[in-house]
């Protein structure tokens, strides 16, 4: 069965939004936008969400995607600036990522950087930094993923251009219900993909919708 790169749980507001510019990001926000829960507080209102310490929590269509995020998948590929807020080259290997000792990734890491530095472990996700194209980058993902699929974590300009590379082959996307008005803009419309993706458009009792692309 063939690899596949995949899109999971992604977040954008009614306008296309998912972040902040690039100067809006810092240590304290980073998504770079006021009240980021907004876009993902569906997924942590689960039931299934990692993060959650108390009992109870949402079921149905927004657990099951929520439980979904880690099936079959082998490796990750994320751009630099959801690694760390950091620009150019680096100044200390300090920062490790926004999620402690125990990143929810659990597989091998790709962060793509024009700027590298030596692979580092936490628990049992390893982040490697590679300066690389889209094809080689997913070359290198799909050789550690050992026959498992690659997760396309993001930012925004990260998926666009493995979108542009036309390299994709299925995006879940949650649309929430605001406008964030400006900032990184996944698409002007989810009906651009249509040329080259089916659909199914699936509205939640929590308020947002499911956008389920799979490539013709």
């Amino acid at each position: 069965m063939a690899q596949l790169l995949k899109v999971q749980n992604f977040n954008v507001s009614s306008d296309g939004v998912a972040a902040g510019f690039d100067a809006d990001q810092s240590l304290e926000s980073p998504f770079g936008i006021e009240k980021p829960e907004r876009l993902f507080g569906w997924a942590g209102a689960t039931a299934s969400w990692p993060n959650r310490t108390d009992p109870g929590g949402s079921r149905g269509l927004d657990d099951y995607l929520t439980r979904d995020f880690h099936h079959n998948i082998g490796a990750e590929i994320m751009g630099r600036n959801k690694f760390g807020p950091q620009r150019g080259p680096w100044e200390n290997y300090d920062w490790q990522g926004w999620w402690g000792d125990n990143p929810p990734f659990h597989t091998p890491v790709f962060v793509l950087t024009h700027h590298t530095r030596p692979s580092i472990t936490l628990s049992d996700t390893t982040f490697h930094f590679v300066d690389a194209d889209p094809v080689t980058a997913l070359a290198q993902a799909k050789e550690a993923a050992r026959g498992k699929d690659v997760r396309l974590g993001g930012g925004v300009s990260t998926i666009r251009e493995f979108l542009d590379a036309d390299l994709v082959d299925t995006l879940h996307v949650a649309v929430s219900p605001f406008e964030l008005g400006e900032g990184q803009r996944l698409w002007d419309s989810p009906e651009d993909l249509l040329d080259r993706f089916h659909r199914d458009v699936v509205p939640s009792p929590s308020g947002v919708t499911h956008h389920l692309f799979w490539r013709k």
